[in-house]
């Protein structure tokens, strides 16, 4: 049973609708936009204050951490003010991780009660044991004895609940029995749920929330396939948990909840933000409006629209591809990462200016694409260095005269064209020239037109062939409700029934666009949904921003959604989490101070982390780990394990750098360039 009704158009998943106070969530209401509270929730005055400004700026469910009974007591006086000042329509969600005490006085005061199913009566300890059936039996039971409660005050309330499992904190029952993997993720949140529906209470929305987006969509999509497999219909919050600051923020979030809205799942939305809470609310609302955009109600068929692209939506596998060489040190393949193609536009020397006084040993721009309008345009190309060039030609150059300046062009040089349903022959002559002159054709096709080119395009197999949707093919997906996203994954499994292994260039233009202004936010959310989320299925040996004319600031775009995907590592990475009541410093300042430090340790992953509750679980695949352990005391991890405690914050940085060093990971940064 698949996750969504269509990989190629938005098809929203149906749902039961969930009451939240006068909120609709799922069912025919559009995507709810939510965030977070960062003061002390004792602090009532601090709460009702933040609470205000961020339904001020437009979100529409406001959630407050309640780590304690005392604080959970807060709620009362914060939801009095809150409605006294006018935001009575508002509902609040009572953040619980570990206390049932807390969840059940929060139930009393707030319209909503999230709990961590991880935490929730659960001590986790890392344990490794075996658990025998019976052994587990006796968990579930003490589990069903504790979620009960707060299940059935819920119900006579009228309240609604959210079931919300994080990867980096599940119990040790289930690390034991399933691991760290989206499948525990599903199980720890589905233990929950039979819970509540044995209690006949069915207002509940769920999560799947990790900070590595891959994991986070692997996860949604199992549980929507799980849930479909038991008649559950439940509405999905979508987010990235600890995703950080900045453009790296921005991406990582729109990679994960932009892929699944552009599938139909989701129903309410927060970007986790490590910077103030009023500054999630126009990211959010971007990402919504993009998706909404693309909603259709007209269901496909059992049988239609699902080709068979390879991909395995629960498990990564990268795409198996031929190797194509571009320029020395320059190759797609198998065991190689994307490349990055940057726009030239009309003065290439002035971009490679541009690129070279802006380079960065770690993130240079692979492959120049210029725009060849006249053969005469090919007799002036100036020196690429070590990049290579892929000359995009008009139909106004002919192969002839491309052939007359093939001499002047480097071996692996990329030819692109258009290629539609009538260019068999053309196909034939230009595949027959680069192989002759040692070039790469990239064919930009329409995935429609593959099956009248089906037969040239297995004559010509896979060498020197690499395939991008054509500015037609995106317009033919548009034209059926479909979308850029869907398009390269038709053309994935084009390639496929034909059994080609060419590579595919993932291409961002005006033409795949979505929806929205020409803000570089909107340039990043595009870029982010399309080739983030083709990247999370293993798709993409080669990536172009092209609706950023600034090559710089596009190629340092193009890297960091590499980065975000998990696709390519140039940088450090950071796990840092958005902030809350329970933070013991400024995550904020924190996040920037330490990056400073340590943003030139290429593949070295940091975590920030403000307090425990998802510490030690989300640093599992992280190197090192920053949290607050007190006020005003740090806890240094080396992945999972503490192993510095209580240290005063004045002296982390300098321990945390020192721990670095200590275990060969630390290099000095180079000098910045005259």
């Amino acid at each position: 049973m698949s996750y969504c009704a269509s990989r190629f158009r938005t098809v929203r998943r149906p749902t039961r609708e969930v009451k939240v106070g006068t909120i609709g969530v799922g069912g025919t209401n559009p995507i709810r936009l939510q965030s977070m509270t960062t003061s002390d929730t004792q602090d009532v005055a601090a709460t009702v204050k933040q609470s205000i400004a961020l339904a001020e700026v437009g979100c529409e469910i406001v959630r407050i951490t309640a780590p304690n009974v005392a604080a959970a007591k807060c709620l009362q006086d914060i939801r009095a003010q809150f409605t006294a000042a006018g935001f009575g329509h508002i509902p609040l969600v009572a953040d619980i991780h570990f206390l049932p005490s807390a969840a059940m006085e929060a139930v009393e005061h707030v319209e909503k009660v999230r709990v961590n199913p991880g935490n929730y009566a659960d001590k986790k300890k890392f344990n490794v044991r075996e658990y025998t059936d019976a052994d587990y039996s006796t968990e579930l039971q003490r589990l069903h004895d504790a979620f009960s409660p707060l299940v059935i005050r819920a119900r006579q309330l009228g309240r609604a609940l959210r079931i919300g499992t994080n990867h980096g904190s599940l119990s040790d029952r289930i690390m034991n029995r399933y691991g760290d993997t989206p499948l525990g993720m599903v199980e720890s949140a589905l233990e929950f749920l039979r819970i509540a529906e044995a209690n006949s209470y069915k207002e509940i929305i769920l999560s799947m929330k990790a900070s590595n987006p891959k994991v986070m969509i692997q996860a949604y999509r199992l549980l929507v396939q799980r849930m479909a497999q038991e008649d559950m219909h439940y509405p999905l919050h979508l987010g990235v948990t600890e995703a950080g600051d900045g453009e790296d923020g921005r991406i990582k979030s729109a990679i994960g909840i932009g892929s699944l809205l552009l599938d139909g799942l989701g129903d309410t939305i927060r970007v986790s933000l490590t910077e103030d809470s009023v500054y999630e609310i126009p990211v959010a609302r971007a990402i919504a409006d993009k998706a909404m955009s693309l909603w259709t109600a007209d269901r496909p068929s059992p049988s239609a629209d699902r080709p068979d692209e390879g991909i395995d939506p629960y498990h990564f596998a990268k795409r198996e591809t031929t190797t194509l060489q571009f320029a020395p040190g320059v190759t797609v393949g198998p065991e190689q990462p994307p490349r990055v193609v940057v726009s030239a536009g009309a003065d290439i020397a002035a971009t490679l200016a541009q690129l070279t006084a802006n380079k960065l040993k770690d993130t240079p721009a692979e492959i120049l694409l210029v725009p060849v309008d006249s053969a005469a345009r090919l007799a002036n190309l100036p020196d690429p260095g070590t990049s290579s060039y892929a000359l995009e030609l008009a139909p106004a150059v002919t192969l002839l005269e491309l052939k007359s300046s093939a001499a002047q062009l480097r071996p692996g040089t990329i030819i692109v064209r258009d290629f539609g349903a009538n260019d068999a022959s053309a196909l034939t002559e230009f595949g027959q020239f680069v192989r002759a002159h040692q070039f790469n054709l990239a064919a930009a096709v329409a995935p429609g037109d593959f099956a009248v080119l089906a037969p040239t395009l297995q004559q010509l197999g896979s060498d020197r062939l690499l395939f991008t949707v054509s500015e037609a093919g995106i317009r033919q997906g548009a034209n059926s409700r479909g979308h850029a996203l869907g398009a390269y994954r038709r053309l994935a499994a084009g390639l496929r029934g034909l059994g080609l292994r060419a590579p595919l260039w993932i291409r961002n233009t005006a033409g795949s666009a979505v929806r929205g202004d020409n803000s570089f936010l909107s340039k990043l959310l595009e870029a982010s949904f399309l080739t983030g989320g083709l990247l999370c299925d293993g798709l993409g040996g080669l990536l172009s921003i092209e609706t950023e004319p600034d090559a710089p600031r596009a190629t340092r775009l193009a890297y960091n959604v590499l980065q975000g995907a998990g696709a390519r590592i140039s940088k450090t990475e950071f796990v840092a989490c958005p902030s809350c009541g329970r933070t013991l410093f400024d995550l904020q300042t924190t996040t920037q101070r330490i990056r400073a430090q340590t943003g030139h340790l290429k593949g070295v992953k940091i975590a920030i982390m403000g307090c425990i509750v998802n510490g030690p679980g989300e640093m599992a695949d992280a190197d090192f780990g920053y949290v607050g352990g007190a006020p005003g005391k740090i806890n240094l991890y080396v992945g999972k394990n503490c192993v510095q405690y209580n240290i005063p914050q004045a002296d982390a940085d300098a321990k945390l750098i020192a721990l670095i060093k200590e275990h060969g990971k630390w290099v000095d940064a180079a000098p910045v360039p005259a």
